[in-house]
């Protein structure tokens, strides 16, 4: 056999069903760390986390509340402060597939397919990490809202499980983001359709404004946008008020529907990605 340097390819190495329950646990720990430390030495990628809340709350609230509320600021931020909640994610998981995509790009993302470990797992770390800033950005929400006046009046469970389930969904988007990342061909095509994608969930919901005084076509998609679903579950956990048990059920459904098919997929493309 000749003495050259053979590279390890993608398609000969184990796959993800021979890497043991424990080594993906210790792979996934280790990449997790790695994302962990790019953000310590890059702290600018944690800006739209930490800015975006109180950019988005200051404004609507200050710009558009009054008209939207009959000039009941105090009103419009408890209705505002939960609906945020469920975009907040949205706008997080699209920068994530920049991300990867930019990744494939500079080949750090070819390095980790040569190497004996599950496919799964980089997806999944990177997942994990972009939770955690969804978390951030949400607790500097909630901490903006009380600032500004927002009252819970039910208490810290029910808070937690609105947060929770923001948390969720905002985890089903990412695979949605990370599979686009994987299948353009530029970040800026990956930007392009992302905000092809959340403009019309973000305006179109009830995250922002009541959806009784719009046309009726439109009051039609709000009900099947799975961002008012959550906006309306986190009014309803964190208000005492309203229907509960439709919103958060469709909630969860979608994030589920959402998470088995894109996961697999994202997965694949990553796998196969050329």
């Amino acid at each position: 056999m000749s003495a050259a340097t053979v590279t390890a390819s993608p398609t000969n190495l184990p796959d993800e069903g021979r890497i043991g329950l424990r080594a993906n646990l210790r792979h996934i720990g280790a990449l997790v760390r790695r994302n962990v430390l790019q953000i310590k030495r890059d702290p600018e990628s944690m800006f739209d986390a930490l800015l975006m809340p109180i950019v988005f709350s200051l404004l609507f609230t200050y710009v558009f509340g009054g008209a939207v509320s009959g000039g009941d600021r105090g009103e419009y931020v408890n209705y505002l402060i939960p609906g945020m909640m469920a975009m907040g994610g949205l706008n997080i998981a699209m920068s994530v597939g920049s991300g990867v995509n930019d990744d494939f790009r500079k080949g750090v993302m070819d390095r980790f397919r040569t190497m004996p470990i599950a496919r799964s797992s980089v997806l999944i770390a990177k997942l994990i990490v972009e939770t955690g800033r969804m978390l951030v950005s949400t607790l500097i929400l909630l901490a903006m809202g009380f600032i500004m006046g927002f009252e819970l009046e039910t208490g810290p469970v029910e808070l937690l499980a609105a947060v929770l389930l923001a948390l969720a969904f905002g985890s089903s988007l990412t695979w949605v983001f990370m599979l686009l990342g994987l299948s353009l061909k530029t970040p800026q095509a990956v930007q392009g359709m992302g905000f092809l994608v959340i403009m019309p969930l973000q305006f179109g919901s009830s995250i922002f404004a009541p959806t009784n005084t719009m046309p009726g076509w439109l009051q039609s998609f709000t009900e099947y946008n799975p961002l008012s679903q959550l906006a309306d579950a986190a009014r309803s956990l964190t208000s005492g008020h309203g229907p509960l048990a439709h919103p958060v059920t469709v909630a969860l459904g979608w994030t589920l529907v959402i998470t088995a098919v894109t996961a697999p997929l994202a997965v694949r493309k990553f796998r196969t990605k050329t």
